[in-house]
């Protein structure tokens, strides 16, 4: 014999507070993920020792004369 159940009886759950709030909780730890991995990006991109090296092509400030100026005076 089948049961016969009322359709607001044969829900499974409702959206209540505890699901929305542990929705907000993830969203609140995922933003705090991403702040962390931001900053730590931005630590290993700096250099460590403050001086800023540029590597320069070979030939440029090894001797190379100066180039003369073409204005007139």
């Amino acid at each position: 014999m089948t049961k016969i159940v009322p359709e607001d009886k044969a829900r499974q759950g409702r959206w209540g507070w505890h699901a929305l709030r542990i929705l907000v909780a993830g969203l609140l730890l995922a933003f705090i993920a991403w702040g962390a991995v931001e900053i730590y990006g931005e630590l290993i991109k700096s250099p460590a020792s403050g001086e800023q090296h540029v590597p320069q092509p070979p030939g440029i400030g090894q001797g190379a004369a100066p180039s003369q100026s073409t204005a007139k005076p």
